[in-house]
């Protein structure tokens, strides 16, 4: 009986260790067309996967290219 208990523990642990949900942060870095500045955004994603987190960022990081005024744009997930 023992035995079965610890197992169903190691289970319930593993399970919740698989499918934890964090805060995750996508650090995005901006540069503009006319060439004077750039802009470095965070975007915060709280209490998620971190595969969700990543099409959040990668998402975002879409959003910005299609913007006209940004030459170039980096995001990444920390």
């Amino acid at each position: 009986m023992k035995k079965r208990v610890f197992v169903l523990s190691l289970g319930v642990i593993a399970a919740l260790a698989v499918s934890c949900k964090k805060d995750y942060v996508c650090d995005c870095h901006k540069d503009f067309n006319d060439g004077t500045h750039h802009v470095d955004v965070e975007i915060e994603f709280n209490n998620t996967s971190k595969s969700d987190a990543e099409e959040g960022c990668e998402a975002q990081e879409n959003v910005f290219r299609a913007m006209t005024n940004v030459e170039k744009v980096n995001c990444q997930l920390k």
